[in-house]
């Protein structure tokens, strides 16, 4: 008789979730050979992601791998929801103005943003958020798409609506990347809170 009466088990020694599921396949991906043998592991991870998905009840919680138009989509409306009273309040305009004769300070901004992105997406651990095929095998997709997202619309709000005006180029950069750090934290949490 063992004595085991806490209840565990070797299986609660080594506990296994969906997240590590995903690391295995991706390992068996890169190790096949046949392109058959690639797209067979590939069902199996779409199967697993799905039932992944299904079985949370909540949109937190899940494995998110890869990056589509769902996701750019999710980013856009995020990034929109934020920048929204960023283009209508005159503060962007009084921050842009103090960070055009601050250089430093205005790549600080651009740092910050970028790094409140990284943070909600990948350290924060909303989501088990996987890197898959990143740009020269380095820059994660995700984070291109809702950085990216988020200057286009920053540029695009703020020059439709009037709130740039790019006769100076210096001020109006400025302002767009005022704009652009709540809209980042707003694109970020846009694709990765639904989980997809």
């Amino acid at each position: 008789m063992s004595g085991n009466t806490s209840g565990t088990g070797p299986e609660d020694d080594d506990p296994t979730d969906m997240g590590d599921l995903f690391d295995e396949l991706e390992e068996l991906e890169d190790l096949v050979d046949t392109p058959a043998a690639r797209e067979q592991v590939r069902e199996t991870m779409r199967v697993a992601m799905s039932a992944s998905a299904s079985a949370a009840a909540s949109p937190f919680g899940r494995v998110i791998r890869g990056y589509d138009r769902a996701d750019l989509a999710e980013a856009f409306l995020g990034s929109f929801l934020f920048g929204v009273p960023m283009a209508v309040e005159g503060g962007t305009q009084e921050v842009g103005e103090f960070l055009v004769s601050r250089p430093f300070h205005l790549g600080g901004t651009i740092l910050f943003g970028i790094g409140l992105a990284v943070g909600i997406i990948y350290v924060a651990d909303f989501q088990d958020v996987r890197v898959h095929k990143p740009i020269f095998g380095l820059i994660p997709r995700r984070l291109v798409g809702v950085t990216g997202v988020s200057l286009v619309m920053a540029v695009v709000l703020l020059t439709g609506w009037g709130r740039v005006d790019w006769a100076d180029p210096t001020l109006a950069f400025a302002n767009v990347v005022v704009a652009f750090v709540p809209m980042s934290v707003g694109a970020a949490l846009g694709d990765i809170l639904p989980g997809s």
